[in-house]
């Protein structure tokens, strides 16, 4: 048994005996450390592998129809852009072409010098009838001195044949001889004036060969080149140009469209129309019909309708095929407003489970799937009375796995 002695000297302390070895200060962040990491790894993990992929996708917005406003189709006809004022320009007289200063594309203003012809002809014309002018002047003023001195002889004989100192057949012949040169005079003077208008005709003869602009516009075709004649009248040969170009009026242009006669009725003067060019086919041309051309075409059982644009826009060339869509016409003044509900493409709309729905794009490039009520067709649109507001972007063309709170992303448009 120990006793009291031995358990006093256990709990002495040996203040001689060397000190603990300290902990390892590695082991105080090696842990915390790793963890950092791991936690990096993940977050790396999920960004490359665990984050959901946007869909590409297209889009469009949706438009308000207006309450009282033109907007259902009553009928669709084609036709073409046509110029009310489109001229081939010709020059007035035969002669060969010395310089054209037009081109293609080219806009020219009213007056503008389209091409001259070779003058020679026409300034040897006027040269000649100036000389021609220039002598009966001449020949004018001659006659007029001549009546001059033969006025006064006859006044002086006149005085003497009173005194009886010269004979009355003296009297007679000075006065046969005023009488003459006054006839004289008058000849020569017409001749005169008659030189005068043939140097005006020969001043336009020159005119002649200078090609001006009959109206402002584009030109559309060159006809002619320098060296070639030109002439008014169509030559037989083949061999002679009959135009130096043709010009347009850009602000004439229309659109004539050939409507069926057992639709014709339902088409009116005034009656607002839509216009979609096949170049651009996304662009809505508002307009107004013209006027209903009087008469049928037998053989294809159609009546021509003319139609104006109410924009003009240089995308709007002649010749254009064009889709006429022709409106109801808008209601009156002062009626009671209806809720018409938005136009939007019909592209945007889906059929799943026996309903129609649309996706629409929100702030947070989601997709919110929308169920909707769909009205009238509109052409390429449709009409939708409930579950779209005018503005949206909705998907066009929706693939099948684009679901409610999916990530989607605007496509890129490529160009030819």
């Amino acid at each position: 048994m120990n006793t009291s002695a031995d358990l006093l000297k256990e709990l002495r302390i040996d203040r001689k005996a060397p000190p603990p070895p300290p902990k390892s200060r590695r082991g105080l962040w090696l842990w915390p450390a790793i963890a950092l990491v791991l936690l990096l790894l993940a977050i790396a993990g999920w960004f490359a592998f665990g984050r959901e992929k946007a869909i590409e996708v297209r889009t469009a917005p949706t438009a308000a129809i207006g309450a009282g406003t033109a907007s259902a189709s009553v009928l669709d006809a084609s036709g073409y852009v046509v110029a009310r004022r489109m001229a081939t320009v010709s020059a007035k007289i035969t002669g060969k072409v010395k310089e054209v200063m037009i081109e293609e594309g080219q806009r020219v203003e009213a007056g503008q010098v389209l091409a001259t012809l070779d003058p020679i002809d026409a300034n040897a014309e006027r040269s000649l009838y100036a000389a021609q002018l220039g002598a009966a002047q001449s020949q004018v003023t001659g006659t007029q001195a001549q009546l001059v001195e033969a006025e006064a002889n006859a006044r002086r004989l006149s005085t003497l044949v009173k005194q009886q100192l010269v004979s009355k057949s003296q009297y007679d012949q000075a006065v046969a001889q005023r009488d003459s040169l006054r006839a004289q005079l008058v000849t020569a003077q017409r001749n005169a004036k008659v030189s005068a208008d043939r140097l005006t005709i020969a001043d336009n003869g020159v005119d002649n060969t200078v090609v001006r602009a009959p109206f402002a516009g584009v030109i559309t075709a060159k006809a002619a080149q320098p060296g070639e004649i030109v002439s008014p009248l169509s030559a037989g040969g083949g061999f002679t140009r009959t135009g130096i170009g043709t010009i347009v009026d850009m602000d004439s242009l229309e659109v004539e469209v050939e409507v069926g006669e057992q639709f014709i009725g339902r088409v009116q003067p005034k009656m607002p129309i839509e216009a979609t060019l096949n170049a651009y086919q996304e662009w809505k041309i508002p307009g107004e019909v013209i006027a209903i051309i009087p008469t049928a075409d037998r053989s294809k059982a159609t009546v021509k309708v003319r139609v104006a644009l109410n924009v003009k826009d240089p995308r709007i060339v002649p010749d254009m095929g064009v889709k006429v869509s022709f409106l109801e016409a808008g209601k009156p003044a002062g009626a009671q407003p209806k809720n018409e509900g938005v136009r939007a493409p019909s592209a945007a709309i889906s059929n799943r489970d026996g309903k129609d729905y649309a996706f629409v794009v929100t702030e947070e490039d989601t997709v919110e799937q929308r169920e909707l009520r769909l009205g009238r067709e509109m052409g390429d649109d449709r009409q939708v009375l409930q579950g779209l507001s005018a503005g949206e972007s909705v998907v066009l063309d929706p693939p099948a796995e684009l679901k409610e709170g999916m990530k989607v992303k605007m496509a890129e448009e490529t160009t030819e």
